[in-house]
């Protein structure tokens, strides 16, 4: 079978999939099936509309609930959650944070904001996420540990954390990578803004590392149209995630005090309903999905020119974005090509992050993992049904 064929059978089973013959097909839509409206429209009514308001507290709640971490702070967006999940793991100016290249932008950007510098470390092929691997062997050969603390021997700067992110909800090795991360006396924060409802055992994503964050975003398969959360369970931290999202303001009837530099990114009362209704309906948006990603398994199965990305043994992923690869980059682009002008949405892994112009001259690993995957990774279409 020749590519043109092989992306033809592809797309007419992604099209059975989505019972649809010649619509386009998104990569992944948001679903609304249940008490949204009614939410939206309490809210309004209520006139509490912004940050303060009874949806941000049930959400924070709900999502303490579902994920069995002890606090949760909403945010504006995943974005947000991370840069302060930085800022409370103690990230400072000059400092490196370790993290993968293959992840989105946000993942840089927050490690940016806080004039601190990431520093590359390759994935793993099956998980897309980082490698212990690659890790134990960048810090054994190239860091150094002086007076309790990480650092980095070519640059001589700080390394204070370590950013590990579940790609496309597949659930990274985030067990073995704080161990590692511990005998460097590294904090590391979970990057769970694509894996609501991916689990390791029984613990879910984003509340197994110091901190971790999630993100709502319009196509995140739980949406608040944007938003996030941060998830601790250091008491100190959620005060102090609370206290730095409201402009760090001293509490107090009428005065305004505020104390430090803060931040203007509390969720809105408005998004926080959306999300409450959203969060109803997670279970079934999980069943459906974990039936899709099933489906496209056993299409693979019968067409192993392409590889199909799988939760490993012991993990449990939401499948956000069901993924694949080709045999190189010459077939992928030939079928991001094919596919995207067939009206049948796919897209390819993000640009590596060391390849960005901000980031092409920071300190990197071997990253030939990261290079491989971003020759041939895909994401095709995985939305709700």
């Amino acid at each position: 079978m020749n590519s043109i064929e092989t992306f033809d059978t592809l797309l007419a089973q992604i099209r059975f999939l989505f019972k649809t013959s010649d619509a386009f097909v998104p990569l992944h839509a948001p679903t609304f099936r249940g008490n949204e409206k009614e939410y939206v429209l309490k809210t309004i009514e209520s006139t509490f509309v912004s940050s303060v308001g009874a949806f941000v507290d049930e959400f924070e709640k709900k999502i303490v609930e579902y994920t069995g971490t002890k606090f949760a702070i909403a945010t504006m967006n995943g974005t947000a959650a991370l840069h302060l999940a930085l800022q409370l793991s103690g990230v400072q100016q000059d400092d490196l944070v370790i993290t993968q290249p293959v992840t989105f932008i946000a993942t840089c950007n927050a490690i940016s904001y806080l004039k601190a510098s990431p520093c590359f470390v390759d994935v793993d092929r099956e998980t897309l996420s980082l490698s212990p691997m690659a890790l134990q062997k960048f810090l054994s050969e190239e860091c150094v540990i002086n007076n309790m603390t990480c650092f980095h021997k070519p640059t001589g700067k700080r390394i204070r954390a370590c950013v590990l992110m579940h790609t496309f909800g597949l659930p990274g090795r985030i067990h073995e990578i704080v161990t590692i991360c511990r005998e460097y006396n590294i904090l590391v924060v979970e990057d769970a803004a694509e894996s609501l409802g991916s689990f390791i055992g029984n613990q879910h994503t984003g509340t197994i590392a110091d901190i971790g964050i999630l993100s709502f975003n319009g196509n995140k398969i739980l949406t608040t149209g944007g938003g996030g959360m941060i998830l601790t369970n250091r008491e100190d931290w959620g005060k102090k995630a609370k206290y730095l999202s409201t402009q760090a303001k001293v509490p107090h009837p009428w005065d305004f005090v505020h104390d430090e530099v803060g931040y203007n990114y509390r969720l809105p009362n408005l998004n926080a309903a959306l999300g409450v209704a959203q969060l109803e309906q997670l279970d079934s948006f999980l069943s459906s999905k974990r039936l899709l990603a099933n489906e496209y398994a056993a299409f693979f199965e019968k067409n192993p020119s392409l590889y199909f990305y799988k939760e490993r043994t012991g993990t449990r992923s939401n499948y956000w974005l069901n993924t694949i690869s080709f045999s190189c980059r010459t077939e992928r682009d030939q079928f991001l090509k094919y596919s995207n002008d067939q009206k049948v949405m796919t897209r390819p892994l993000w640009t590596l992050m060391n390849k960005l112009n901000m980031f092409k001259d920071c300190p990197s690993g071997d990253l030939s993992n990261s290079n491989w995957l971003e020759d041939r990774v895909v994401n095709i279409p995985s939305s709700v049904r």
